[in-house]
């Protein structure tokens, strides 16, 4: 009898958690069965009768048995409130075998392009989108084959728990280590709609999970599943999927998707709809600015300067001395937040579309970690590489428009920000210099756009003045003061 119990124990022992069974035979012993008190985890159960057969082969079985099993491969939270991304390349393929941290797939959200790695090892089984598809947060974006030793234990375990559990009774479950409250026929429910109790609000006493509230929660995923997938169907017929390009026979007109760098400006001048402008503009003598350019090229430096790195410098200057045009205002428009930091946006035409990627705390740089960071952008941009950080966290933006082609433009504050400069082309034109004689000068178009609600003309006007003075005389500006 002890060698026995000692055989039980030691089956026992293969078991997993959550079966767990603690072997102490009983009164009424038969020849062939033992009655055991079974814990699952530390709630204790009710009496069960497994036979010392079936009890060994059990645990053999999950000891031994290793099978595959398909998983699937969910787009996860890629962050900055991004639900959807455009999947632009495939690294793998159907039969290929990745291991953890492997690429899987890039992808472009209306923020930037960000490429997604395996967290499992294994061999690919299904892909689910195609090039240019739209791909939601959430969903599996691949199917994988992976073996795991567990899978045997949980994909076997409702044959097992029915043989365990053949002599159960209705008692309840005594919870000692938790604190879920659930009868056993509550719980075999859950298991059987795969529901993790946790998940689950209990309405009974000290708030026991009652069967009512397991059919509530499987009503509303019901109700959830079925809004994803009419979400799903109407992407679909809205031409998401494929090249996503339909040609009416009829009249011969393309229907494309906005997606990407263009969906985010959708977004963001649709909010812009709703601020008040106010604009100003005024012209500028960039001519001794040019001159230092010229000269800067004669000296072999790190970059190749152009005007941008001074209006960059010059706007977080005269940012210092206007904060409230380094600001935002609360959803309400009660508060006025003004932020420390300039981290000043420059919009860039780009292969993908406008971007509008911001450099960082621009008032501790020189204006040659300026340009430093500008080309780091720029190439970037045209690399379609652009960070997620290099596209969020703007303050203030400037617009070099004059860099394709215009003398003067009539620039949209982007939200949640409440100024914006936009810079027109250079002109070579005539002008009198302080001696009263005609000079040939180079100058630009300055218009600025403000949010109307906090900022008025005046303050808009001395702001604009201040940077006029630091381009027109770029040693001050050299000097940083």
């Amino acid at each position: 009898m002890a060698r026995l119990i000692k055989r039980l124990t030691s089956a026992a022992m293969g078991c997993s958690a959550i079966d767990k069974i603690m072997v102490k035979p009983c009164v009424n012993i038969k020849k062939t069965s033992l009655a055991f008190p079974i814990y699952r985890g530390s709630r204790f159960c009710s009496r069960h009768v497994c036979t010392v057969d079936k009890l060994l082969s059990i645990s053999s079985h999950r000891k031994y048995t290793s099978a595959p099993r398909i998983v699937p491969f969910k787009l996860s939270d890629i962050g900055e409130g991004i639900r959807e991304v455009t999947v632009k390349e495939w690294f793998v393929k159907v039969g290929d075998k990745v291991s953890q941290f492997d690429n899987i797939c890039e992808v472009q959200s209306d923020k930037a392009s960000v490429t997604i790695t395996s967290r499992y090892d294994g061999t690919i089984t299904k892909l689910h989108y195609n090039i240019d598809d739209t791909a939601l947060v959430g969903d599996p974006l691949v199917d994988l084959e992976v073996f795991d030793n567990s899978t045997t234990a949980s994909g076997g375990s409702s044959q097992e728990n029915a043989d365990i559990q053949t002599a159960e009774t209705t008692e309840e479950v005594v919870d000692f280590g938790s604190k879920i409250l659930a009868t056993p026929a509550v719980r075999r429910l859950a298991s059987e709609e795969k529901i993790d109790l946790k998940n689950v609000s209990g309405t009974g006493r000290h708030g026991r999970i009652l069967k009512e509230d397991v059919l509530t929660y499987l009503e509303d995923r019901k109700k959830t599943r079925m809004h994803s997938e009419e979400t799903r169907k109407s992407k679909e017929f809205l031409n998401v999927k494929t090249s996503d390009t339909l040609v009416s026979s009829e009249s011969n007109v393309q229907k494309k998707p906005i997606q990407g760098f263009s969906k985010a400006m959708v977004k963001t001048m649709t909010a812009a709809n709703m601020i008040p402008h106010f604009m100003y503009s005024d012209e500028i003598n960039v001519t001794k600015i040019s001159n230092i350019i010229e000269e800067l090229k004669q000296i072999q430096t790190p970059v190749k300067f152009t005007f941008m790195p001074f209006f960059i410098k010059a706007a977080s200057n005269s940012l210092l001395k206007f904060p409230l045009l380094n600001s935002s205002v609360d959803e309400k428009c009660e508060h006025i937040l003004y932020k420390s930091s300039h981290n000043i946006g420059v919009a860039m035409d780009t292969p993908a579309g406008l971007v509008v990627p911001n450099i960082k705390n621009v008032e501790k740089l020189s204006i040659l970690e300026v340009a430093q960071e500008l080309k780091r952008l720029h190439h970037s941009g045209l690399a379609n590489s652009l960070r997620p950080s290099d596209l969020t966290g703007g303050t203030f933006t400037l617009s070099n428009i004059g860099s394709i082609g215009g003398k003067y433009t009539l620039p949209v504050v982007l939200p949640p920000e409440v100024a914006i400069g936009g810079i027109g082309a250079v002109q070579i034109v005539p002008r009198f210099d302080e001696l009263g004689n005609v000079v040939k000068a180079k100058v630009i178009c300055i218009s600025w756009a403000a949010d109307h609600r906090i900022i008025d003309g005046a303050t808009i006007a001395r702001f604009s003045n201040l940077w006029k003075s630091y381009i027109e005389n770029p040693y001050k500006l050299l000097l940083n003061v």
